[in-house]
């Protein structure tokens, strides 16, 4: 844990890099004392940080019952991704004209997602790719519009859908469907930007999961 880092942030991102990565699993049940004495510290902050990751709807509590892992449903995750890419071709549309030929943190985002996806690094590519479209959304100058996109849009559930229903194998198709949304930005070509990023989230994402391979 970082100087800088409080006690609270640590346990939820230790405790949101486990539910990631599958070492806990959907339905599972979070105890605070085992956490807490696990992680070397009191139940205080682990509470918080499970309030914090019940916020960000990766967990659920109940009376009696205690809190557990979230189960995310077919229907939820379609839902999401629906309202995303209406928002995020809004976006794209508005950003164009602002980002043409001023593209360079965007391209530095791009060249670091691809790296990821040929390194099969869910973790590392989720997070650029994530940043990338922040960007773009960041760029539309429209807050009501950024608000609103943060609110469907969690890097937790991106996540979640990358290594459950795209994939690891798949990243690097993933990644290269990106390009043609950088290019027409860097062109300030807002419709086709738009069209583009619409239909990307709509294609990857509506995929059913995976099927499990075989022992």
């Amino acid at each position: 844990m970082s100087g800088r880092q409080s006690t609270r942030d640590y346990i939820k991102e230790t405790l949101m890099e486990r539910i990631l990565s599958g070492v806990y699993e959907p339905g599972e049940r979070l105890v605070e004392l085992q956490i807490a004495q696990e992680l070397g510290t009191s139940q205080g902050p682990v509470r918080e940080a499970l309030r914090d990751l019940e916020a960000l709807g990766l967990v659920e509590s109940a009376s009696y019952k205690g809190t557990r892992v979230r189960v995310f449903s077919d229907r939820e995750i379609e839902e999401s991704y629906q309202v995303r890419a209406v928002l995020e071709q809004l976006a794209a549309e508005l950003a164009a004209p602002r980002l043409k030929g001023s593209t360079a943190e965007l391209e530095k985002e791009v060249k670091a997602f691809q790296k990821a996806a040929r390194d099969g690094d869910v973790k590392s590519y989720s997070a650029h790719d994530m940043e990338f479209h922040r960007k773009i959304v960041e760029a539309s100058d429209n807050q009501l519009l950024s608000t609103m996109w943060s609110a469907v849009v969690l890097e937790s559930k991106f996540r979640f859908t990358l290594k459950h229903r795209i994939g690891e194998d798949d990243l690097e198709n993933f990644a290269a469907a990106h390009v043609p949304i950088f290019d027409a930005l860097n062109a300030g070509d807002g419709v086709k930007a738009g069209t583009l990023v619409r239909n990307l989230i709509c294609t990857f994402h509506s995929r059913k999961p995976p099927a499990k391979k075989s022992k």
